[in-house]
Parts: C-alpha cells; structure tokens; sequence
C-alpha cells in the first residue's frame, strides 16, 4: 500500500467533511502529536545549533574549542548538512524497512542520546554527540514532515493550513530552544546548555509515545516493504554505517589521519549535489512514472533550486550572523547584555507573529484567481531574503570602521529572513507533499531535504570568509550573498509559465475533477 493510499484510508474523502476529524483546531488529532514532537525536536536542535560556532570559537579560557572561524564554519556546515543529508536514507528506510512512526521514534531516540554525550564535558564528546544527533535527525525530520500531509485525503483541503499549524510548533519550539539554551549558555556553562538540549528531545519523546493513539494506521508499516533477502541486506549496510563511523571517529582522535574541514566541506558539498540529481533523476527515468508524475517532478525540481539557492544564505544566521552579534553588535541594555543566541529567536517570533497574516494572503488571492506557481511563490521568499543581506551590507560597513552597531540592523535583516521564510519553506513543503508521486513520498522528502544539506555545507563555506581578523572583507561577503540570490529568484520567475504548466496538466492527467485545482485549494496558502 503506498502512502498516499494509507492517507485516504485514514481520512474521509472531502465529500464527507461531516466526517472529518477536528479534534485539533479543526484538524485531525494526530496533528497534535506530530506538533508538540516536532517542537520539542525543534527546541533541541535549534538550541544546540545556536551554540555550535560560539562554542568552537571560544578560547579555552572560555572553555570552548578555540577553533578558527574558517574551520568552525566548516565544521557547523558539515554538521548541518549531514543533518539533513541523512533524511535520505531516514526516508528510504521509513518506505522500506520501519514504516514512519517507528522511524521517528528510534530518531528522537538517538538525537536524546547525542545531546546526552554533547553535555559530558570532555575533550572527546563534542564530535561524537555531533554524529549522534545528525543520525537521529535524518531519521526524524523527513518522516514526521512526510506524516503531516498523511494525515489528510488528497481532497482534503486543509492539508496546507495543517503544516502551516505545524510550521507554528516548529518556530515555538526554536523561541524555547534559542531562550534555555542561550541563557544557560552566558550564564551557567556550555554543557548545561547542551544538557538542556537533551532534556527538551526527552520531553518531545514522551509526548509521543503517549499520544501515538492519535496516528495509529498512518504510515505505521512499509509502504513499500523489502523482501526478507532485502531486509538481511539492509541490516548488513546498518551495521557497516556504523563500524565505519565509529573507525574513522576513532582514526581521527588517535592521529592516524588528520581531517581538513575547510577541504572536507567542499568535497561533501559537490558529493550532495551529485547525489540529489542522480537520485532525483533514478526516480524520474526509472520509477516508471507516467506523464502526469513526470510532469509535476519538473515543477518540483524548481522548487529543489529555490530551497538550496535560499538555505545557503538563510543558514548564515548560525554561523555569520551570530558572529557578528558577539562581535560587532552592541547587545547592552543598560547593564543586562543581551546573549547572542537570543538574537536568533527573531525568526521564530516573527514568523509565530506573520504566521496568520500569511495564510489570509494566499487565501485571499486564490479567491481573487492570482495563483502564482510553486516556483514563483519560493522566488519571491529568495529575494526578499537577499534584502536582508544588502541591510547587513551597510551595517557591516559601520562594523569595518570600528563601530559597533545597535541590535536593529540584525533584527531588521531577522525580519526580511523571515518574510522569505514564510514565502518559501512552507509553501515547498506543501509542493513535495502534493507534486511527488503518492509510491515515493518519503523518498522525495528525503530528497527534498537534502536541498538544506546543499544549502547548508554552502552556507558553512560562505562563513568562512567571515574573518574577524579582516572586518574590511566582511561587506563584500554580504553583497555576494544578496546579488546571487536575486539573480536565482529573478532566473525562477521567467520560469512561471512553464511551471504552472507542470502543475495543473500534471493533476488534470490524472482525471482531477477541476483543471485548476492547485489553483483554488489552500495549499498554497502556506505560511
């Protein structure tokens, strides 16, 4: 049974919306699981990534690393893209070997444990934890996107209002994350800030378990099981995965080789782009799609562009960003001095605050029949998120003369960041869930997270530039940021026609009952 097909059967069709369950604003009870998980998951990552650069560049005087910047931004795009490179095989092994629910719950179990190890205070933790919470994401963060959208009928039309409440857990648990983490952070130690990371996947877990009643018979088996041969097979790869990491984890703390993070980056950053088009290509030429389905993986395809071109520069805010708030940022208010990972919990709030504004926008203009494409709609979020950097490009400028600039200059760029995100991320979201084909849904969110890793292992080598000892660079870096990703979106948007081409013929292929029926439901609503 694929998992398009355990969504219908788990929700009535629209016709019987008398039917339908809204236990939860309105909205199938399982949304509650799948929200407060993601959001405990959320606290943790978002608190423990807020930390990472900060942690590496402190002196050992300040119990940190004492790494450069260049190898600390390397270092943070590694990890962050191997967070996400991973939901490629987390989605592989929810269709084939787990089912979703389990996939998620070993994930949380093992992120829990990397933020346990990340919390021991010794020399050999921090990389260890590192693995351990990038292995658990990639199992967790795929899956429990992919369960949101199983969770409606492919009539339903509150799928897109569902993962914009969703999208809300995500952005209150990274306020939290962001708030514990950073406070524990100045005030008591690093690794009772990562120790706090580990008690909020904790909480997440125990939610989850409680409340699985609430999913039961979403996504609860294979969709598309392996043979008894193939499952042997698996487990054996498991099991290499592991002696393998553990190895070079060992190798690399007994000096056998030395690891060049900076040349690392760049090669894993080619690694993952070959990897997206070949696996996105072996689903198109030879996952014997029909017309319908190859037509709506083009449009997604676009949207893939959009979502690494935006991650690239958004993803500055751990590393660049939240740099040049320790160093050139004036965080004194009277005598309490702002922590520097609260200036990144401006996303989350801005986005809990424009949430509703965004999803009465495109409401609104699908009653007005303006019903821009998926590509158009992640192409004005790129843009809008390159405003931000043009804003830092004159406040890095202030920085480069040796002053230190009011906390507003990144809030404003926080905000533009925002706006984007809310233009973009979700509204891809909606698009894999709706354009991928219904036999390899988790696979094509696998995919599609991988367009973060992309993103993300850019992002890491972009901060490098970020040379505290060169202030006078640091303009330039921004401009660079900003003018490419215009040019992407600009490059999107000549795109539009054809994209919505891709779209609408894609379902009208498949005998929908409307030939604009991406136009007139909320999916793309998004916030």
């Amino acid at each position: 049974m694929s998992d398009e097909q355990t969504s219908s059967n788990a929700q009535p069709s629209a016709a019987g919306k008398s039917n339908l369950d809204t236990a939860f604003f309105g909205h199938p009870k399982g949304l509650s699981t799948l929200f407060f998980t993601e959001m405990w998951e959320r606290m943790s990552y978002y608190g423990m990534r807020a930390m990472l650069v900060l942690f590496m560049t402190a002196s050992l005087q300040e119990q940190g690393l004492a790494f450069t910047v260049v190898s600390a931004a390397a270092i943070y795009g590694l990890y962050t893209g191997a967070v996400y490179f991973l939901g490629l095989p987390g989605g592989w092994l929810s269709d084939r070997l787990f089912g979703g629910q389990k996939t998620v719950w070993y994930g949380g179990i093992i992120i829990m444990c990397g933020h346990i190890i990340l919390a021991i205070p010794h020399p050999s933790s921090f990389f260890i934890g590192l693995i351990f919470v990038a292995t658990g994401t990639g199992l967790l963060k795929p899956n429990i996107s992919a369960l949101v959208g199983q969770l409606y009928s492919s009539e339903d039309e509150r799928r897109d209002s569902g993962y914009a409440i969703y999208y809300m857990g995500i952005n209150i648990g990274s306020v939290i994350g962001y708030m514990v983490c950073g406070y524990f952070m100045e005030n008591v130690g690093w690794h009772w800030a990562f120790g706090a990371a580990a008690v909020g996947m904790a909480i997440g877990l125990v939610q989850y378990r409680m409340t699985q009643s609430n999913i039961a018979g979403i996504n609860d088996a294979p969709a598309n099981p392996l043979s008894a041969k193939g499952k042997s097979i698996t487990w054996t790869l498991i099991a290499a995965f592991i002696a393998g990491v553990t190895l070079t984890v060992i190798g690399a703390y007994q000096g056998w080789f030395v690891i060049n993070p900076v040349a690392l980056a760049g090669s894993v950053a080619v690694v993952f782009t070959i990897t997206f088009f070949v696996y996105f290509g072996y689903i198109y030429f030879m996952g014997e799609l029909n017309d319908a389905e190859k037509k709506r993986m083009w449009a997604l395809f676009l949207v893939c562009v959009a979502s690494a071109c935006f991650w690239s520069g958004f993803e500055q805010a751990g590393s660049s960003l939240n740099l040049f708030a320790r160093d050139y940022t004036d965080r004194l208010i009277g005598t309490f001095e702002i922590p520097t990972a609260w200036f990144q919990s401006a996303n989350a709030f801005f986005i809990i605050i424009l949430s509703p504004f965004f999803a009465a926008l495109w409401i609104n203009l699908a009653k007005r029949m303006i019903t821009p494409s998926y590509s158009v709609k992640c192409a004005v979020g790129l843009i809008i998120m390159a405003t931000g950097f043009l804003v830092m490009f004159f406040a890095a400028q202030y920085a480069a003369d040796g002053l230190k600039v009011a906390p507003y200059w990144l809030i404003t760029t926080y905000f533009l960041h925002t706006v984007g995100e809310l233009c973009l991320s979700p509204v891809a979201l909606s698009a894999v869930s709706r354009l991928s084909p219904a036999r390899y849904v988790g696979q094509m969110m696998g995919v599609f997270v991988l367009t973060y890793s992309i993103g993300n292992i850019i992002s890491g080598l972009l901060a490098g530039s970020f040379d505290p000892e060169n202030v006078q660079e640091i303009p330039g870096l921004y401009m660079q940021i900003a003018l490419f990703s215009i040019g992407v979106g600009i490059v999107l948007v000549l795109f539009n026609f054809k994209a919505k081409y891709w779209e609408r013929e894609g379902r009208k292929d498949e005998g929908t009952d409307h030939e604009a029926t991406l136009s007139e439901q909320p999916a793309e609503q998004k916030v």
